[in-house]
């Protein structure tokens, strides 16, 4: 089963963080699935980086790209169809990464992996 990470779903996972669900973590090492990440959710962490609210180990570029190979996890190209998809889009959440991802995740038909139950508000399938 194809999904899609939520940007914090990402960190944690890769920072081992003990607020990642058992469940979440179980579906993202499971090989059978394809795990996706956003090129959104990588704007959102340097933003996050550079306002100091983030920091990853080592430069960013190079921590990502072999945190993405080593979990196996691939990008997901932000396209005109996913940003086009934002405009239909209720204002239950006003976070404009967290609504790219929603866009994403109802155009791909796939589900999002996140703690955040806002988007249960939305037609998108969230697993945590």
């Amino acid at each position: 089963m194809r999904a899609l990470l939520d940007t914090h779903t990402f960190y944690w996972f890769i920072e081992d963080h003990p607020r990642l669900s058992a469940t979440a973590k179980a579906f993202i090492v499971d090989g059978t699935n394809e795990i996706l990440l956003s090129v959104a959710s990588l704007w959102e962490m340097v933003i996050k980086i550079s306002l100091g609210k983030l920091t990853v180990s080592g430069s960013f570029a190079p921590y990502i790209t072999q945190q993405l190979t080593a979990s196996n996890i691939g990008l997901l190209d932000i396209s005109l169809v996913h940003v086009a998809a934002v405009v239909r889009l209720l204002f239950h959440h006003r976070d404009p990464f967290d609504r790219l991802l929603i866009a994403q995740a109802q155009v791909e038909q796939i589900p999002l992996i996140s703690v955040d139950s806002v988007f249960d508000t939305y037609a998108v399938r969230r697993l945590w």
